[in-house]
């Protein structure tokens, strides 16, 4: 869509023009399909002047937006939604991995303990437990 600006670029603050291109302000008027002329403040090139015709985007209601992200902006976005969403995956896939092995190591290291309360005082000779029958410390 295209928009006219009715007054001068106005330059933004320095705070603002730091790790993007400088994108200054000016007022503008502009139709939509319908037309329905609309006006507001949209975002042009430093120094523009009055009544130069920009290209601008709008949202469903008319109002202007950001443009969208480069096919590599859009590429890079769904790249990195993937590899977290991986991450995620694989970090619950481990957690669940870890849980289910230490619960199963528990009642392994329990079923080793009745069995060897019931193996021991045969293997050793000694027929009860306490009882002093074949031990060797005497």
């Amino acid at each position: 869509m295209t928009a006219t600006t009715t007054g001068p670029a106005k330059d933004p603050p320095v705070a603002t023009r730091y790790g993007s291109k400088a994108r200054a302000v000016a007022p503008a008027v502009w139709e939509q399909p319908e037309h329905v002329r609309r006006s507001g403040n949209i975002h042009v090139p430093p120094a523009t002047p009055q009544g130069r015709t920009v290209t601008i985007w709008v949202d469903d209601a008319g109002a202007p937006a950001r443009p969208p992200g480069s096919a590599a902006d859009r590429a890079l976005t769904a790249l990195s939604g993937g590899v977290a969403a991986a991450g995620v995956i694989g970090v619950a896939g481990a957690g669940v991995v870890l849980l289910v092995r230490r619960r199963t190591e528990g009642h392994r290291l329990a079923a080793w303990e009745r069995e060897w309360e019931q193996v021991e005082p045969v293997w050793s000779g000694r027929l009860h437990r306490g009882s002093g029958a074949g031990n060797d410390d005497e």
